[in-house]
């Protein structure tokens, strides 16, 4: 397939997007944009999104990541709470990760891995178990990382979203598939703003 045949297919993808994906996609970039610039409203915002997604994932069979936006609205109920808690200290939660940390998001991500592939091989009709299984459980590892307000989420998020993305597009989500494209972007912006935050805090503290 050449190049016109895939932006064809894209055209006809993108005229054929339910009003649904448009909602999920608008609330899903409204949400990163907040995260990026640590603002406590993206958790209200994600959860529309998620709530829209689970909707789309469960029509298109991507099962572990209709799960994934289960805990996604679990983790941003805890998330939101947390932040809440702490809104007075702000931007001094800001940190990177203890090995502790590391340790237990590696642990969420091979655990998960294993229990959503022998899940969606043996007790669903899934037909990309794998892709779908290392797509949930890398991102259960980032979202977990955000509400405790650590750096390193931006990473496993994107370990996420860099295989996320020709799997929407090849379950005909295509809005999905480029809002998942802006995530990476922004991920990467994200990560290096929250690095600042860090670093600024630092100087105060020296001073």
């Amino acid at each position: 397939m050449n190049f016109q045949d895939w932006f064809k297919l894209f055209a006809e993808q993108i005229a054929s997007t339910s009003i649904i994906e448009w909602l999920a996609v608008g609330f899903g970039v409204s949400e990163v944009l907040l995260a990026k610039k640590n603002n406590i409203w993206l958790y209200p915002t994600g959860i529309v999104s998620i709530l829209l997604s689970m909707f789309l994932l469960l029509n298109v069979k991507l099962y572990a990541e209709m799960l994934l936006s289960i805990y996604y609205l679990v983790m941003s109920v805890y998330g939101w709470i947390i932040w809440k808690k702490r809104k007075e200290e702000g931007e001094n939660q800001v940190s990177y990760s203890s090995n502790r940390d590391l340790l237990i998001a590696i642990l969420i991500s091979t655990i998960g891995f294993v229990v959503f592939y022998f899940a969606l091989k043996n007790h669903t009709d899934s037909d990309v178990p794998i892709l779908d299984a290392f797509v949930s459980a890398t991102a259960w590892a980032g979202m977990w990382l955000l509400a405790k307000r650590k750096i390193e989420n931006w990473i496993f998020l994107n370990i996420s979203n860099i295989v996320a993305i020709p799997l929407l597009f090849h379950k005909k989500l295509p809005l999905m598939g480029c809002l998942t494209a802006f995530l990476f972007v922004v991920a990467i912006f994200g990560f290096f703003d929250w690095k600042k935050i860090i670093n600024k805090n630092k100087l105060k503290l020296a001073v």
